[in-house]
């Protein structure tokens, strides 16, 4: 857990509270500012957009008011008992929580809950500030992890999908393509050098390097698509409803992403790359012929110095 922020009066009165306003203001997460009764004293622009509710609405509210209605995943109401914003107040700590919070149209909005002390010059809790923002993308990876597992289709070293799910996944598009003509996209990506990976550094370093890839292939994904382990050091994305040009800028995103990440190895950084093979369906496909389409493209990537894409 992070250190508690610095202590920002609420009234943003002199020119340094102004520039802190200023900031805040543009924050992509929201933002908010108790006192010691929970009644809040500011609200930026992100919590408007998160929430539905505008400043002038919101600022000289109570938390008590419930008026976002805090739930957590049984659906229990916070804001009357375990509130993050309670706890800091009555503790001085920082607190954490992944809640649903109510949007003033009426929906639940699933967020990531960060609550840190204000104090005054002297120590004392004077407040709060409460800072959150839309997790829905997290849960979701998480939760497919979970459905994936239970249902044996979780590769355990990658924590993705494993081949068996991916077959049933392709073999799903393909009878979609043949029915209705959707359109959907195929990548198989292959770790470069790992042999040499396992080689030098051991296997444990070649594991953490399939899950550094795994894990950035699924932050890149959107709702509809699935990435799972196809196999060895390869990894396969299925992306529905999706056009070459998309299917090629995904890609070289997907490649781009993973040459900026690294595995941890022995208090060093090791960096590691993919080369891709991407490939649109054809009428008539089958999965033999789709999936030879992008293990020959993945080859070329191979031959032509790693770390590419091939469309």
């Amino acid at each position: 857990m992070e250190s508690p922020v610095p202590f920002i009066p609420a009234s943003f009165s002199d020119e340094t509270n102004s520039l802190f306003k200023q900031v805040l203001d543009n924050l992509l997460d929201g933002v908010y500012f108790t006192d010691r009764e929970r009644r809040i004293t500011y609200w930026n622009h992100a919590a408007e957009n998160l929430t539905g509710y505008s400043v002038e609405e919101i600022i000289g509210k109570h938390c008590a008011d419930n008026f976002l209605m805090h739930v957590d995943d049984t659906g229990c109401l916070l804001c009357g008992g375990d509130c993050p914003v309670s706890l800091t107040i009555a503790d001085g700590h920082p607190h954490w929580a992944e809640v649903y919070l109510h949007h003033k149209s009426g929906h639940r909005v699933p967020v990531e809950v960060r609550v840190f002390p204000i104090r005054a010059k002297d120590g004392e809790v004077v407040g709060a500030v409460e800072i959150f923002n839309d997790n829905s993308r997290q849960r979701a990876v998480r939760e497919r992890a979970r459905e994936l597992a239970e249902v044996a289709f979780l590769d355990p070293t990658s924590q993705v999908a494993n081949r068996r799910y991916l077959d049933q996944q392709l073999f799903q598009q393909l009878d979609q393509h043949a029915k209705f003509g959707t359109s959907f996209g195929i990548m198989l990506a292959d770790v470069d050098e790992f042999k040499n990976i396992n080689d030098t550094y051991g296997h444990i370093a070649g594991d953490a390097a399939l899950v550094t890839v795994a894990k950035t292939l699924s932050n890149c994904l959107r709702a509809s698509d699935v990435v799972g382990r196809w196999g060895g050091d390869e990894f396969m994305a299925i992306l529905p409803g999706i056009t070459r040009e998309a299917l090629a800028k995904a890609s070289d995103k997907f490649r781009g992403l993973v040459a900026q990440s690294t595995v941890p190895v022995d208090g060093t950084q090791i960096r590691v790359t993919i080369s891709v093979g991407a490939a649109i369906v054809a009428p008539g496909d089958s999965p033999e012929s789709l999936l030879k389409r992008a293990d020959q493209h993945l080859y070329t990537s191979k031959q032509s110095g790693r770390n590419r894409v091939s469309l």
